[in-house]
């Protein structure tokens, strides 16, 4: 590592926080639908519910709690308590995951486009960074792909780490079994570290599509995930990295001390009923998303000189095309400006490591309030 971190804005949370709170109908949420502390609590025991009551808000352990670590490892089909470490968030793991693990000379590669973490930390810290297009072609012939012989003819020798998210933010785009198979099989044989954001990972649609973890598969990988995208609960601030690996577990432990050094004590507490419920409230989360999926399409297929909208893969975001005259980020603007509907625009995904799709703006299909936001989408296209 080298020196100050000179960051970048964050250009997605940099619009988010212009946006998120003030415009009247949100469709573009990174999230699926959330609950209530009560509804959390509902789902447990009268024991879990009076231990929460009396629960005592001093300092967590720094791994996270044995029953938070423990609710995590469930979630995998391999992984033990000792393979956890929880964090403040998905973004913290990101954060330290994406500087330890590199040094001056090291050439790392990820996927684009991506949630920027990924790129601008390890830009920051002077390695060398080359971006992986997910995509061939362009316009109404783009396909999203994971293309192995485009990855492998990068791989340099001083190739150490490759970061990837899937199901991926913002394209909804997931890889078959087999192509994922065989990239972990490439990098870890190649000796390169895989981080895998993995924090839409069970809100497939179709359930079958749903990848293996990279921590169950990948001996050298570290999978990050989060209570916030697919359990729709980013206010827990709850997330963990997963790894069989567990020196690089001890590591990211401690340069854990320097900034969160633990998590909330409720917020841990509430994670282990969630989770414990997980299939309970991925099921719920995935017949929404489903539903969402369908009134987005029929409502896009009302404007064909305007949008083309494929269903994603897996997650609750998608990233379709905008055909209109004025393109894709003037749409956005004036779809929030004028009616105060929020939308995503490809510019937020500019990437430092080469082009973005420029047809593209993003949406989220994960909450309830989504065929409300269509009708005033519909609404502002009528008054265009």
């Amino acid at each position: 590592m080298t020196g100050q971190l000179n960051l970048p804005d964050f250009k997605l949370e940099t619009y988010f926080s212009k946006w998120e709170f003030t415009a009247e109908h949100h469709l573009t949420a990174s999230d699926a639908e959330s609950m209530t502390t009560a509804e959390i609590l509902a789902l447990g025991t009268d024991e879990d519910r009076a231990a929460f009551e009396n629960l005592h808000l001093g300092y967590t352990p720094t791994w996270g709690t044995p029953a938070v670590r423990h609710a995590i490892a469930d979630t995998y089909t391999s992984l033990v308590d000792e393979n956890i470490l929880a964090f403040a968030g998905a973004g913290e793991a990101l954060f330290w995951t994406m500087q330890l693990f590199v040094k001056p000379g090291d050439h790392v590669i990820v996927n684009v486009p991506n949630y920027q973490t990924i790129e601008s930390i390890p830009i920051a810290t002077g390695v060398d960074v080359e971006g992986l297009p997910l995509w061939t072609g362009t316009g109404e012939d783009l396909e999203w792909t994971l293309d192995l012989d485009r990855f492998e003819s990068m791989i340099r020798p001083e190739t150490t780490l490759v970061s990837v998210n899937f199901p991926n933010n913002p394209t909804g785009f997931v890889p078959d079994h087999d192509t994922w198979k065989a990239f972990n099989d490439l990098c870890h044989s190649r000796g390169i570290r895989v981080i895998s954001d993995e924090v839409y990972r069970g809100v497939e649609i179709d359930p079958s599509r749903t990848i293996a973890a990279a921590a169950d598969i990948n001996p050298s990988a570290l999978t990050i995930s989060v209570t916030s995208k697919a359990y729709g609960l980013p206010g827990l601030r709850v997330g963990w990295v997963a790894s069989q690996d567990r020196a690089a577990l001890a590591s990211l432990e401690r340069a854990k001390h320097y900034t969160s050094i633990c998590n909330s004590a409720p917020g841990e507490a509430l994670t282990v009923i969630a989770l414990t419920h997980g299939s309970t409230i991925l099921e719920k989360n995935r017949a929404i998303v489903a539903n969402n999926d369908v009134a987005v399409t029929e409502f896009m297929s009302n404007y064909p000189d305007l949008f083309d909208y494929r269903s994603p893969n897996g997650g609750c975001v998608t990233f379709p095309r905008f055909l209109g005259e004025e393109g894709a980020a003037a749409f956005c603007t004036a779809a929030v400006e004028e009616s105060g509907v929020f939308l995503l625009p490809h510019t937020v995904y500019e990437s430092a490591l080469g082009d973005v799709p420029t047809d593209r703006f993003r949406i989220g299909i994960g909450r309830t309030n989504v065929p409300q936001s269509l009708e005033a989408l519909g609404r502002h296209l009528e008054n265009r």
